[in-house]
């Protein structure tokens, strides 16, 4: 058994430009961790030959595998198999038995199998071909020296599919199975990252003197998630302790656990108390009901939403009163409330929710850009925050949309509604 560092390349010019973003590495970096693999970098490269070459052979220098995401289609810019078999100095074999594959995948398709399309059955001298049974794009293995090196397809749902059936696997054998660290995630909303690493200030100086818990913190729009993890193999009961802890410092800020939705454990919360939510959006336009009803069952819940964009509407279809919209526009606590209160009216929800708002470009009613302003509505009254988010106008809808979910689970379950008051986002 031994500790294998693992090197992630991804392929591809529009992931250098930000036309994509490079999910795959994120996914791929969790993935190995949780086997018990360290990934000790990540590259990004674009389609040119020469620099993939100049990528890989680094990466093979530096690491005991490297797993590559991309450039196997069926295009002139698809070069990794050509790369790779630069950087082992062999020579491309062209497989017979994937070519015949390619040809009879193709017919079924009523596509038409190009030259380039055929470069998707060459193989490296001394490799060897990863079926791939959710798209036409086999991957690569190969050892160069010591090192495997991997190819996988850029499309995720591929990707993941062939590293998980093909690749791990391979990569367990290759470090004799090591034992996984036990490792627990907190999942919380609405507060940002430097508070919650306040409040568990106590916490981290206690497992800096124990040393078996390590704490990272990694936040995205609106949530923050807390992932303790044991420094040696195992350290289960550590770990466990530790988010007991964690917990208590952090109270009713957590929502969850790893796997687990803010829009989920909203449904359960509501299913648990046979209750009913209905939305009414307009700077969101549609998201929080998106977040909601993509959950599975969430019919038992969800009564309907309405995305009010224009301002008459949320007069006529949700009865906001027309001497408020008019002295007030529509950005303004009291339009939210009574949206709130509308919805829930119409669709006899137990709880309506609602979102109005700036998001940009300009401000408007006088307001700038992030005034935000939600409200959930229920059978103990209204209740509305007003909030300033920064960022651009897709950021500020997104943190709208997990500030409500997260609004309407403190008001179901009875917590304080503003779990941290200077916390805006």
């Amino acid at each position: 058994m031994r500790e294998l560092k693992v090197e992630l390349v991804a392929v591809g010019d529009e992931l250098l430009v930000g036309d994509v973003v490079n999910t795959n590495a994120a996914t791929l970096g969790r993935r190995l961790t949780a086997a018990g693999l360290r990934v000790t970098g990540v590259s990004t490269v674009g389609d040119g030959l020469g620099e993939m070459i100049d990528v890989l052979t680094q990466a093979v220098r530096r690491a005991d595998a490297v797993l590559v995401s991309g450039g196997l289609g069926p295009t002139s810019d698809d070069r990794t198999r050509e790369a790779i078999a630069a950087v082992a100095g062999v020579a491309l074999r062209r497989d017979p038995a994937i070519e015949d594959w390619l040809r009879r995948r193709y017919q079924g398709l009523n596509r038409t199998l190009t030259a380039l399309g055929l470069q998707q059955a060459d193989v490296p001298e001394g490799g060897r071909s990863l079926p791939n049974p959710n798209g036409s794009a086999p991957g690569v293995a190969i050892s160069i020296g010591d090192v495997g090196v991997y190819a996988v397809p850029g499309p995720p749902h591929e990707m993941i599919a062939m590293t998980e059936a093909q690749v791990l696997p391979d990569l367990l054998r290759r470090a004799g199975d090591p034992p996984i660290r036990a490792q627990r995630q907190l999942l919380t909303a609405s507060i940002g990252e430097g508070v919650i690493a306040a409040m568990l200030e106590p916490l981290e100086k206690e497992l800096a003197v124990a040393g078996a818990v390590e704490v990272a913190y990694l936040a995205t729009a609106g949530r923050t998630r807390v992932k303790l993890t044991a420094t040696a193999p195992g350290g289960a009961e550590a770990v466990d302790d530790a988010a007991l802890r964690a917990r208590e410092l952090l109270g009713g800020c957590v929502y969850g656990e790893a796997g687990d939705t803010l829009a989920g454990v909203v449904l359960a919360l509501l299913r648990e108390r046979d209750a009913t939510v209905a939305v009414a959006e307009s700077l969101t336009g549609g998201l929080v009901a998106a977040e909601l009803t993509a959950v599975p069952g969430a019919s038992a819940s969800v009564r309907g939403s309405v995305t009010a964009y224009a301002t008459e509407l949320k007069g006529s279809v949700l009865g906001v009163d027309a001497d408020l919209l008019a002295a007030e526009g529509a950005v303004h606590p009291d339009v939210a409330a009574r949206m709130a209160e509308g919805v829930r009216r119409i669709m006899s929800g137990t709880y309506g929710v609602a979102t109005t708002g700036v998001a940009g470009p300009d401000p408007q009613d006088g307001k700038p850009v992030g005034t935000v302003y939600i409200a959930v509505a229920g059978p103990e009254g209204t209740t509305v925050l007003s909030l300033l988010f920064s960022g651009s106008r897709s950021r500020i809808r997104e943190m709208t949309t997990v500030r409500v979910l997260d609004l309407l689970r403190c008001v179901v379950a009875g917590l304080p509604a503003e779990q941290d008051p200077a916390c805006t986002g």
